[in-house]
């Protein structure tokens, strides 16, 4: 070996070792510091929530998902006849967040003050075309498009988005029973022969049943739609609902 390249490989070993004094120390601070992201932490922000939903970090909202064996429940496939005659399925809603409620026309007891709230929740939302409402009758012998349609008019329903849903029977209180878990029965005993629940089902844009969760971190599930937000709370105390619902709205609309 030459006395040339001798002086070759001396040069680089210098290189080499001047390199590793001065920058690897300060690699290894970076590091220490956080300052170097690992590749699959810099990818988009994208985050996985609750094990099945990816979403952008930047965007997602605190509201959390309803979860059934492990995984974020999604509203089931339904199609049904609106009041203008139309037929309304599950998608006509995606890209849309929106309210669920189950009632019926003749209702003597809940159903108004529930339709009430919702029209005030409508009102607050007027300037937003991705936001809808969703109210299946559960008397659809009775409630035909027709008579749907009077009573939107006599609630001052607005919102485009907000469809009154007829149709099969059996279909309905399914959808109720085990797509929304709401709870909806007939019972000739009752005032009005029906019993259904008072609360709310809050739809994001991708057609998941989302809401607030409690202090424990479990997901409140539903929203009370029983008490007017002007009243604060029942004769009971039990708190309205309808600002979180509004809030919580808001919330998915910039999702």
């Amino acid at each position: 070996m030459s006395k040339k390249t001798n002086y070759s490989y001396i040069g680089i070993a210098t290189v080499i070792l001047v390199f590793g004094i001065i920058f690897i120390p300060k690699i290894i601070d970076r590091v220490s510091d956080n300052d170097i992201t690992r590749d699959h932490e810099s990818r988009s922000g994208d985050i996985t929530i609750e094990g099945s939903v990816t979403e952008n970090a930047s965007s997602k909202s605190d509201l959390a998902y309803l979860e059934i064996n492990g995984k974020p429940k999604q509203v089931p496939n339904f199609s049904f006849t609106n009041q203008n005659g139309k037929t309304i399925t599950n998608e006509d809603y995606l890209g849309k967040v929106y309210v669920v409620e189950f009632f019926f026309t003749t209702c003597p007891t809940i159903c108004p003050i529930m339709n009430r709230n919702l029209v005030e929740v409508q009102n607050e939302f007027k300037n937003f075309e991705d936001f809808g409402v969703a109210s299946f009758t559960i008397n659809p012998k009775v409630d035909t498009p027709e008579v749907l349609k009077t009573y939107a008019e006599n609630y001052k329903v607005t919102n485009p988005n907000w469809n009154f849903l007829t149709g099969d029977e059996e279909a309905i209180y399914k959808l109720a029973n085990e797509g929304f878990n709401l709870y909806t029965a007939q019972d000739p005993s009752v005032e009005g022969g029906f019993e259904h629940s008072g609360n709310f089902a809050l739809i994001d844009k991708k057609g998941y049943i989302r809401s607030r969760t409690d202090k424990f971190g479990n997901p409140l599930i539903f929203y009370n739609g029983l008490i007017a937000e002007a009243d604060g709370a029942d004769e009971d105390g039990i708190p309205q609902e309808i600002t979180i619902l509004k809030e919580d709205i808001a919330k998915l609309l910039k999702e």
